[in-house]
């Protein structure tokens, strides 16, 4: 049992998973020692990888028996590793003070270990001869590697069958499954031969959905949002898709549906979906900190099933700017009532009211907006809205008092293909918005555009260093510049925008009547951000960036403003909901701000 080698018929295919894991000082146990001569790096990296002994001296673990038991294990382990990169001869040696771990009986006790010796000869490296997955779906794409002369992975092997029996599921063969495999290993010839018949079963239409673990929830409700076709053919998307409508719900800690062993007479093909629900109610708080701008705190408390059918309500609140040093506090107060499943299991309609209070260096306002809204999920990455609100707001200003009263028709898209949105390395992110307006009495009349799109590119391996470029713009444009609702209007300046320069300090210069010039918003805008992200450790990163903005009164880069920029250093701590942002900047070109501001967040800058 010393030496174990890979031959003849292979049945069974072991999977890893590759993780490098470094060593923690020992106690016991002097010296866990890998030997790979004929292996290369990787090879080596993929042992090691595997290996539960490797795990054990990491985490300091050195009971005697417990590096037995890894031990005696990492035959398989290791032996799967090697298969997994198309090495089907290999031997392997793992002694414990000299024996071989395997005649070493299980249940022997082991006063102590000094020194464990793990010697591996990969052997050579075999290729696929015969590559055969039978009969195939139309359009099935099995793996680039899974052909003859590529080197024989067992992990293609697998991930050709699973590609196979998944296009026949797509088409409605939901019984689809392996009807005969012979894999092959012929060590003279270094070749793998693979040959799996399958048998894709009839066409099935989809069966009735049947209802586990819903306590609070109604099961009409259930079903609605699942969106299941009942009745339409079996696919494997439609089915992970309807999976994927109750999860996003935010009602369910755990959903899982799975079709029937039997078949009901004639084609149909029962689903049972079994859903575990979370608790109805969240709190969240939220706080940011900037030098010059103040303290931000948010507030939230959620409702997830309000009534039994998914209707979240949302209460949420904010004040910013606590403590600025160039302008006073705002707050606001927002109600929101949402219902998943309202027209299509995609449509989500909601109804918002909300009340906010602004006071800015050069005039205070308080404004109410309520509305009605729809949002339909196009796919993953695509998700639209819209909506149909009123909104009024009074203020003053040094020009004395102000109003508007407005309908808004909002329509926006979001297109997101970001890998990970709370902390991206790749992707892509736009956020684009449409809102024709309609004034009364002294409003003006219009249509606002916007936009705030973003871009991620990661280099480098385990340290990777990612570019994140951001794009903002708006414009507003029909009525003048007095008669735009002042909420509409573009600023720049602060953390969302341009960091070292004061919150909403580039702005339009104005007078009304006969009173003396103040600030307000223009009608365009176009900002820039660039970062470079490093990782230095695997909590810890270093963050370089440059912000830019300009606001116009006729156009973008009109020449009215000076477009202003800021630069500095940042640095991320990963605390597992997302990164702690703490951000140094300074102002590198125009004259609406001078000396360092700080900024401290969760989350990245964008």
């Amino acid at each position: 049992m010393g030496e174990r080698r890979g031959q003849g018929r292979v049945r069974s295919l072991v999977l890893a998973a590759g993780l490098s894991l470094c060593a923690a000082p020992l106690m016991a146990l002097d010296r866990l020692e890998f030997s790979l001569p004929e292996a290369g790096q990787d090879l080596a990296d993929a042992v090691r990888g595997a290996s539960l002994l490797q795990s054990l001296e990491a985490q300091n673990q050195t009971n005697p028996q417990d590096l037995l038991g890894a031990a005696r294990a990492d035959y398989g382990r290791i032996l799967g590793a090697l298969y997994a990169r198309g090495h089907y001869s290999a031997v392997i040696r793992i002694t414990i003070d000299g024996r071989e771990a395997a005649s070493i009986p299980a249940l022997e006790e082991l006063a102590a270990i000094s020194t464990i010796l793990v010697a591996v000869d990969p052997g050579p490296l075999f290729r696929f001869g015969a590559a055969r997955v039978t009969p195939l779906a139309p359009n099935t794409t099995l793996p680039p590697g899974f052909q003859t002369g590529q080197p024989a992975e067992s992990g293609l092997v697998s991930d050709a069958v699973s590609a196979a029996i998944l296009a026949w599921r797509e088409i409605g063969r939901a019984k689809a499954a392996v009807d005969d495999d012979r894999v092959v290993a012929n060590h003279d010839t270094r070749v793998l031969d693979v040959d799996v018949a399958l048998n894709p079963g009839p066409e099935l239409r989809f069966g009735s959905l049947a209802i586990t673990g819903a306590e609070r929830m109604r099961e009409a409700r259930v079903a609605k949002i699942a969106g299941l076709p009942v009745g339409e053919r079996f696919s494997e998307s439609a089915l992970r898709r309807s999976e994927m409508r109750l999860r996003r719900t935010g009602i369910f800690s755990s959903v899982n549906l799975v079709e029937d062993e039997a078949i009901t007479s004639p084609d149909l093909l029962g689903i049972t979906a079994t859903v575990v629900e979370q608790k109805p109610r969240r709190y969240s708080f939220g706080a940011e900190v900037a030098s010059l701008d103040g303290v931000s705190l948010t507030a939230l408390w959620l409702h997830r099933n309000l009534l039994g059918g998914g209707e979240r309500l949302q209460i949420s609140g904010a004040a910013t700017n606590i403590g600025a040093q160039s302008n006073g506090t705002d707050y606001d107060v927002a109600v929101a009532l949402d219902r998943p499943a309202t027209f299509s299991p995609d449509t989500t309609a909601g109804v918002l009211l909300e009340y906010a209070h602004e006071d800015e260096v050069d005039y205070a306002l308080d404004a109410v907006a309520f509305g009605l809204t729809l949002s339909h999920i196009f796919s993953e990455r695509l998700t639209a809205r819209a909506g149909f609100s009123y909104s009024a707001e009074e203020g003053r200003d040094p020009g004395g008092s102000f109003s508007s009263e407005s309908l808004l028709l909002p329509v926006g898209v979001i297109w997101d293909r970001r890998d990970k949105p709370r902390d991206p390395g790749a992707g892509t992110y736009l956020d684009a918005e449409v809102v024709p307006f309609l004034g009364f009495s002294s409003s003006g009349s219009g249509l606002r555009a916007s936009f705030d799109g973003r871009l991620y590119r990661s280099f480098g391996g385990e340290r990777a260093v990612t570019l994140a470029v951001r794009l903002q713009g708006g414009a507003v444009v029909g009525p003048s510049l007095l008669d735009t609702p002042r909420d509409m209007l573009f600023f720049s300046g602060g953390a969302g925008t341009v960091r070292g320069q004061p919150y909403r300090s580039l702005g339009i210069p104005v007078t009304r009547t006969l009173g003396p010039e103040f600030l307000i918003g223009g009608r365009y805008f176009l900002g820039a951000s660039v970062e470079l992200r490093a990782d230095i450790t695997e909590r810890i990163g270093l963050v370089g960036f440059v912000d830019a903005g300009s606001v116009g009164l006729d156009g973008f880069l009109d020449g009215f403003n000076d477009p202003h920029a800021g630069a500095g250093l940042g640095v991320r701590y990963d605390t597992g909901l997302g990164p702690l942002r703490l951000d140094v900047a300074a102002p590198v070109s125009g004259d609406t701000g001078d000396g360092v501001q700080i900024y401290i967040g969760l989350g990245q800058a964008f």
